[in-house]
């Protein structure tokens, strides 16, 4: 072949390597481009282009949960329990916030009271305890103590007279007004305030005491009439007594609404003397061995 063939020939596969587009142009090159460019659009293939809520999903699927936002989670859980918790117990006290400022005061004072009252009595007992534990004699010291409880138990029941101080309460009624009811919330409002014993005119008040109305303005005790004017002789600390029967909206106030005349006088001897019976079980007997 001639030079000028040859010439001619290589200006032509110039001129068609220009022409060519830009696809076809890599399928030239050498191998190894020809390679990577066949892997392109298969790697293209299994990746797709992903919208914007399939990355958004994408991200908060799985959850990926970093120590610190688990540490918050369980405060955040525990903060919740603890109000729900508070919020339970504020309800649970609101059966006391329709009550009136006297009942609050009253109910106060007996708790107050009945505190005091069982603070004495651990102390009594403990101090018992120790005397039978220290005592030379123990057989002795529990034979003065189960006297002294007897005698005790015989104040509570109404079959022993008692003395000590206390108040006595004198209602006088002209009018009639005063009723059984009222006497019953007298009793009652004495023995939360702390009475061991309580004396009606002539009848022992014992803790099976009843009252009704009986004819005549008279109200009937135990089956005993009584009369006006009622006089309680109630043994106690007479700081207590007498201001859980002046409290607002009290035993005073309710028996001078009925025009009643009540009387409180403190003393530091108030002696109960009328006495009941001792009634013997027909019944029930001691399980003791």
């Amino acid at each position: 072949m001639s030079e000028d063939e040859n010439k001619n020939k290589n200006d032509e596969q110039h001129r068609l390597r220009k022409e060519l587009p830009d696809e076809v142009a890599p399928e030239a090159a050498d191998g190894a481009d020809g390679a990577d460019d066949e892997e392109t659009p298969a790697a293209e293939t299994k990746n797709p282009s992903l919208t914007g809520r399939q990355r958004l999903a994408k991200g908060l699927w799985p959850p990926r949960v970093s120590r610190a936002q688990l540490i918050v989670a369980v405060l955040l859980f525990v903060l919740g329990l603890g109000l729900a918790i508070q919020v339970r117990s504020n309800s649970d006290s609101s059966a006391l916030r329709g009550a009136r400022q006297e009942d609050l005061v009253r109910i106060l004072d007996e708790l107050d009271d009945r505190t005091q009252r069982l603070g004495d009595e651990k102390q009594r007992l403990e101090g018992q305890r120790t005397e039978l534990e220290n005592s030379s004699d123990q057989a002795e010291e529990a034979r003065k103590q189960t006297v002294e409880r007897e005698r005790q138990l015989g104040i509570l029941a109404g079959t022993v007279a008692a003395q000590g101080p206390g108040i006595t309460l004198t209602i006088t009624d002209k009018k009639g007004a005063v009723q059984a009811d009222m006497l019953l919330d007298a009793i009652q409002e004495l023995r939360a305030a702390g009475a061991e014993a309580i004396q009606v005119n002539d009848v022992r008040v014992v803790a099976d005491t009843y009252l009704t109305d009986a004819s005549g303005g008279k109200v009937s005790v135990d089956g005993h009439k009584i009369g006006e004017p009622f006089v309680f002789k109630v043994i106690g600390k007479p700081q207590d007594l007498e201001p859980a029967l002046n409290i607002p909206g009290g035993v005073v106030q309710t028996l001078e609404k009925e025009q009643a005349t009540v009387t409180v006088t403190q003393a530091q001897k108030i002696v109960v003397d009328a006495l009941r019976p001792a009634k013997r079980p027909d019944y029930a007997q001691s399980s003791s061995q």
